[in-house]
């Protein structure tokens, strides 16, 4: 799902928003973002690591003995005793003899209850001891559930030796109903790649697999009334025979709600498709009514089609199971909360064997009793729990391999009659949070994320466990709305607050970052997990790089002994703009990496230019209400690139601000605004606002009345004492994302330098003097400036030269006085003489500072 519904009442146009300038093409009529009103808080994971003495079972058994006094020897293989003769297709990974261990599998209520299995499907008891294993199932799901922790018991380091300890498990899920939906948006997954995770289901004990990808176009608009073509039935059918091998449910949603006509044609049209389907094997269906708009939100005609399936189709075949639906409002966000909302239509008209979704307070959101007993009041069942995690079809340049958690621990069957995660489009990077949902859904009380993500890795790379473990630790924030802990283990700081000793453990976890990429393509067996993590891997590896090169630069940087090798060092761990486009594109480390490095290269800039300038240089950083707004996410106003844009990551309210620190009290003449993502048909801005300024962050004086709709901001006016200057949002409905693209203040203008200029772009060669070095100005043949009086040499800060860039001194006259060649990135320029009044840069450079200095 990570769904995203569009509310006429809440928004305007239409839109399709990602972080940052990533764009997701979506369908219209709703928009991505205007719903998302996440706090943006990053909770800590709960748990912690358990020494497991070598047994190693995915889900957590509810109960465990075991004897490790006594070991049972299976080196011999062993002799299958199978009861129901159902089991021999699932056994590959033993050693079948006719002489050995005997191995013992039946199931059935009548022998279960005699063993004291629950009386749930999918319960199972194990015992091993000198008379070999015994397995027992309340039903045949139970048995093979029962196996396949013999499969992990086999695998666990303690029967290295072939040697299993005496145990008894007596085991049961806590959920009816736990596993996936294939319900993003994006690229589906592969056949293949579908394969692969049925099998993964299936070993650890999901049941439930949800076909309803966004983008096929047969299961939604505009074909969710046409059979499927040949090759993708055929496809569907392997996809059904393998979820009955791992006995898991395949079920095939539809989405019909966008363009269906509520009158017998399209009745007729939803059951012939349905019947084309169970033609294919399947005998599970979904419909879903999420992400629409118009007549297809209609709650009662949707519950009366719900209840006549069921009738006509349901219970006329006799060997399909009750339906699932997801409501057009499935998050308590815009649910209507009243008796007449859709949701109490649902509870007092809908059949009480249908199952009935639910995203909880907002789209992506963490599993609470309180938004289950919400949701649970209105449709009078216990709802089934759609977790957008670890989705990331609404942030695609992420790939979110951090532990599953958020997920209440006291919770029952009681309160969600199941949980199904919604995972990424990278099917294989998504199995280590199914990991965890296996777990929590199976064993809730017992579960802990900690633990089983632990495992989870160990489990997908064996052989590259550390590794994979040091890229997943920084790979796990959002930068948006549903935050995710990260680094937790790493402390960072900024240069201010520099200890050695802080210091090399950070260097030397990004010297451990930095060897990753290359360890993971040695180590790592599964190829298709290697080749979805890999364009991270890359950028992951040179954010080791410049992580541990910020850490040497600040050595040098603090020793403030030479200027010139620090600068040196500085512009070459800059990244470019290409650099930057490749990480942007896949970013890790968001949350204390990445930040780590900006706010270094940033700090040391500053305190570099106010050294060489003797007064506080002009980078001005973004500060505001929300939750990122102290975060490098709002540099993206800052950096004179309007295609790139600040944006809030939540929901707006009353009272959020947007703003600049000047760092320094400035008479503030001029200010420049660009609100939103686009100035035409955007919604993520302030529609409703009023600048203001303050001298002390306290006292904030309007400098303008009040705005309305207006994306592009200019004032002008007297000098106004100042060090910080905020957009405030005032009353206002809008609830969407606030974006800003720009914000100016007192923008350097030409005339305003005190002395001519002549360059080939006079628009931006001022970023050459504007006491920031977070700008540059490029010359492609020659930059020429006047000598302000009393001036008597010029600190020059480059970027790396590609040749030799010809500096020349002219007096008044014209006439040159010197000319010097160089080719370094910093350059002390001394005047030759009282009569220099012109100096040119010939060559190609990019320069980021020319500081004049009169001595």
């Amino acid at each position: 799902m990570e769904k995203r519904y569009y509310k006429k009442s809440l928004m305007a146009g239409v839109i399709c928003a990602m972080a940052c300038s990533n764009l997701l093409a979506q369908e219209t009529e709703f928009d991505l973002s205007s719903q998302r009103l996440e706090i943006q808080q990053v909770l800590p994971v709960p748990g912690k690591k358990i020494d497991h003495q070598g047994i190693i079972i995915n889900p957590t058994p509810h109960k465990l003995t075991v004897d490790r006094n006594n070991m049972l020897d299976i080196a011999g293989g062993l002799v299958l005793k199978d009861k129901q003769e159902k089991f021999a297709e699932d056994l590959k990974f033993l050693t079948l003899t006719k002489k050995g261990v005997k191995l013992t599998i039946d199931f059935g209520k009548k022998v279960a209850l005699k063993q004291g299995v629950k009386e749930i499907s999918g319960a199972y008891t194990m015992r091993i001891d000198k008379k070999g294993v015994t397995i027992v199932g309340y039903d045949e799901r139970g048995a093979f559930y029962g196996i396949q922790t013999l499969r992990q018991l086999i695998e666990s380091p303690i029967a290295a030796e072939k040697q299993l300890p005496y145990l008894d498990i007596n085991d049961y899920p806590d959920l009816p109903n736990r596993g996936v939906v294939e319900g993003f948006y994006g690229t589906p997954w592969s056949h293949q790649v579908r394969m692969s995770l049925i099998d993964f289901y299936g070993k650890f004990k999901m049941n439930t697999y949800l076909y309803g990808p966004k983008d096929d176009p047969f299961h939604s608009c505009p074909n969710w009334r046409l059979p499927y073509p040949e090759k993708e039935a055929q496809n569907i059918k392997e996809l059904v025979q393998a979820c009955k091998r791992n006995r898991v449910d395949f079920v095939w949603a539809i989405h019909p709600g966008q363009d269906i006509k509520w009158n017998e044609e399209d009745y007729q049209n939803l059951v012939n498709k349905f019947n084309w389907m169970y033609d294919l094997g399947v005998r599970d269906f979904a419909i879903f009514f999420d992400d629409i708009s118009g007549e297809g939100t209609n709650p009662l005609k949707q519950t009366e089609l719900l209840n006549r399936l069921t009738d006509d189709f349901v219970k006329a075949k006799g060997d399909v199971s009750p339906l699932t639906v997801c409501p057009t409002d499935y998050s308590k966000l815009w649910a209507n909360p009243t008796p007449q909302g859709s949701l109490a239509i649902y509870g007092n008209s809908l059949n009480p064997d249908i199952k009935v979704f639910w995203t909880g307070d907002v789209v992506c959101s963490d599993l609470t009793p309180e938004t289950m007993e919400w949701i649970n009041s209105r449709i009078k069942r216990p709802a089934y729990y759609w977790w957008n995690y670890p989705v990331t079809d609404y942030i695609r340049n992420f790939i979110l391999q951090g532990p599953v958690y958020g997920l209440d621990t006291s919770l029952t069957k009681e309160n969600v009659c199941g949980v199904v995660s919604n995972p990424m489009e990278h099917g294989e990077a998504s199995k280590l949070a199914l990991y965890g949902v296996a777990d929590y859904t199976w064993n809730i009380a017992n579960y802990n994320p900690i633990d089983s993500w632990e495992r989870g890795l160990q489990e997908l790379t064996p052989k590259a466990k550390d590794a994979y473990r040091t890229f997943a630790i920084h790979s796990s924030d959002t930068e948006n709305g549903y935050r995710r802990d990260e680094s937790w283990e790493t402390k960072t700081f900024r240069i201010a607050e520099w200890n050695e000793a802080t210091a090399q453990t950070l260097k030397t976890e990004f010297e451990k970052i930095e060897k990753v990429p290359a360890e993971m393509e040695q180590g790592c067996e599964n190829k298709a997990l290697l080749q979805e993590l890999r364009p991270w891997l890359t950028e992951f590896g040179k954010l080791g790089t410049r992580g541990k090169q910020a850490i040497e630069l600040a050595q040098i940087y603090r020793s403030g002994n030479d200027d010139s090798s620090f600068w040196n060092k500085y512009v070459q761990n800059l990244m470019s703009k290409e650099d930057r486009k490749a990480y942007e594109a896949h970013k890790s480390g968001t949350l204390k990496l990445q930040p780590f490095y900006e706010n270094a290269m940033d700090d040391m800039a500053h305190g570099f230019l106010k050294k060489l300038l003797g007064t506080t240089p002009k980078d001005y950083k973004g500060i505001g209400s929300f939750g990122n707004s102290g975060t490098i996410l709002t540099k993206l106003m800052l950096d004179n690139d309007t295609t790139t844009y600040y944006t809030s990551g939540i929901g707006q309210k009353e009272g959020d601000w947007i703003g600049v620190d000047l760092r320094d009290i400035r008479d503030v003449t001029e200010i420049s605004i660009l609100q939103g993502r686009n100035s035409v048909d955007d919604v993520d801005y302030f529609d409703h606002a009023i600048l203001e300024c303050s001298a002390d962050g306290k006292t904030w004086t309007p400098l303008i009345k009040e705005l309305n709709k207006q994306y592009v901001i200019n004032w002008k006016g007297d000098a106004v004492k100042a060090r910080y200057v905020r957009l405030k949002r005032l009353e206002s409905e809008r609830k969407n994302y606030a974006s800003v693209r720009s914000f100016e203040v007192n923008p350097l203008h030409v005339e305003n330098l005190g002395f001519k200029l002549e360059s080939e772009n006079p628009q931006q060669v001022v970023y050459a003097f504007d006491q920031n070095l977070s700008t540059f100005y490029k010359v492609s043949n020659a930059l020429t400036f006047e000598v302000p009086q009393g001036t008597k040499t010029y600190t020059l800060l480059m970027d790396k030269l590609s040749a030799p860039l010809k500096v020349k001194q002219f007096d008044k006259k014209g006439e040159l006085v010197s000319e010097t060649s160089i080719s370094s990135p910093f350059f002390k320029l001394e005047l030759t003489n009282d009569k220099v009044t012109k100096v040119t840069l010939e060559g190609k450079a990019e320069i980021f500072e020319v500081v004049a200095n009169p001595q």
